[in-house]
């Protein structure tokens, strides 16, 4: 990997103990009761570095941060880092050195929580680059499949349909055309219509347009006043009978003296003078 690429640090814990082993007695795995437990070789720091696609447990001194050793994993599970058999808080890691010899030494925790929490760091790291080399088959899988050519060839046309329906453009440009041969819009709908002129209501307002010329003269006025209380009929056209000297209908008033009287016996009033 290049050394441009920075470290990124998993996990840390800051207590881990590393034992002496046995050689492996079988195909069976390695056993933590088999080794001395109670007397460990060495205590520090254990860190889980990933830098790029490597990753490294790393041994420190938690004093100084001095290099103790360095398990390079390159699979999980692999002989890298091996979980021992009859516990679940210690493994068997594989450390090198710069001159590339190796040896197998034994790590523990005295809680499990940080046994579980370094499973699950490297764990993490594996997931991620089986997640990337998935995406990078899957970019050059895209990108050597033949590339369509969409231009135009020389002399090449298309023919584009709208879906305009002929029916609705002859409708729209239909119009009604008149005896002039103009093309007049029809009206619109709904609109209001006028019943035609009667002939009783035009004979009627021709009739009164023309003015009334009658007029009666002073005689003619007194007849008809006459004429109120007679109950004869007047023949038509015949004029009515006109009185030389009309009757003083207020005489009998106005010819009463003031000396004349009238008394009743029976109502005991008198005539008063006017």
């Amino acid at each position: 990997m290049a050394d441009t690429a920075y470290e990124r640090v998993l996990c840390v814990k800051n207590e881990v103990l590393v034992y002496r082993i046995p050689p492996r007695p079988s195909n069976r795995g390695y056993r933590a009761d088999e080794w001395k437990l109670e007397n460990p070789e060495w205590t520090g720091r254990l860190r889980v570095v990933s830098k790029g696609k490597d990753l490294l447990i790393k041994l420190e001194d938690k004093n100084n941060g001095e290099l103790f050793a360095q398990c390079p994993v390159d699979s999980y599970p692999g002989i890298a880092i091996e979980p021992v058999m009859d516990s679940s808080r210690y493994f068997v890691i594989r450390i090198k050195d710069d001159s590339g010899r190796s040896a197998f030494i034994g790590i523990g925790f005295h809680d499990r929580a940080d046994s579980f929490d370094l499973n699950v760091s490297i764990q993490d790291h594996f997931k991620w680059l089986k997640q990337e080399a998935e995406e990078e088959k899957i970019a050059k899988t895209v990108d050597v499949g033949p590339k369509l050519d969409l231009g135009f060839k020389e002399g090449q046309t298309i023919t584009l349909n709208l879906g305009t329906k002929k029916g609705d453009g002859s409708k729209s440009r239909k119009t009604t055309t008149g005896a002039s041969g103009l093309g007049l819009l029809p009206p619109p709908p709904g609109g209001l219509k006028l019943p035609p002129p009667s002939s009783t209501s035009s004979t009627a307002s021709s009739g009164s347009s023309q003015p009334n010329t009658f007029q009666a003269s002073p005689a003619q006025s007194l007849d008809l006043l006459l004429d109120i209380g007679s109950s004869e009929p007047v023949a038509s056209g015949q004029k009515p009978l006109v009185t030389q000297n009309p009757p003083d209908l207020w005489g009998d008033f106005a010819s009463a003296s003031g000396s004349q009287s009238m008394s009743s016996n029976n109502s005991g009033g008198d005539w008063v003078q006017f």
